[in-house]
């Protein structure tokens, strides 16, 4: 698989992302539901701790990435939705690392929502990936 950077402007690289990706030569794509910050029952984790939420949900995705024989090395595409825009922006630097480890910045969109499924919850992931 070979992927190229799109990005007409710098800014988004500095912010760990880039604008878009060109993905060429794969053979699978893993379309991810969103992942949230729940136990293995499905029960939310952490209530009121966006930071423990964020964690968890990234703990979740690359489960799922791992399920497919994938990992974050592969996401191209990431959304994420979260209930406290500002809230979630002091832990942002959880996911960025999280993908700076993995050598990967995907084109990603953050969206401030009024509610997730369930009440408890602050964020959420939503991925696709190639391989």
């Amino acid at each position: 698989m070979e992927r190229t950077a799109v990005n007409p402007w710098a800014w988004s690289v500095e912010l760990g992302y880039h604008q878009g990706e060109v993905v060429s030569g794969h053979t699978r794509t893993l379309y991810c539901s969103g992942q949230a910050a729940t136990d293995g029952d499905g029960k939310p984790q952490h209530a009121g701790d966006m930071a423990a939420q964020l964690a968890l949900s990234l703990d979740n995705l690359e489960a799922v990435l791992g399920g497919a024989g994938m990992s974050l090395t592969n996401v191209v595409r990431l959304t994420v939705y979260t209930t406290d825009v500002d809230g979630l922006f002091p832990h942002y630097g959880v996911l960025a690392s999280r993908l700076g480890a993995a050598g990967v910045a995907p084109a990603t969109t953050l969206l401030g929502v009024t509610r997730l499924a369930i009440p408890d919850l602050m964020v959420e992931l939503e991925a696709t990936a190639v391989a």
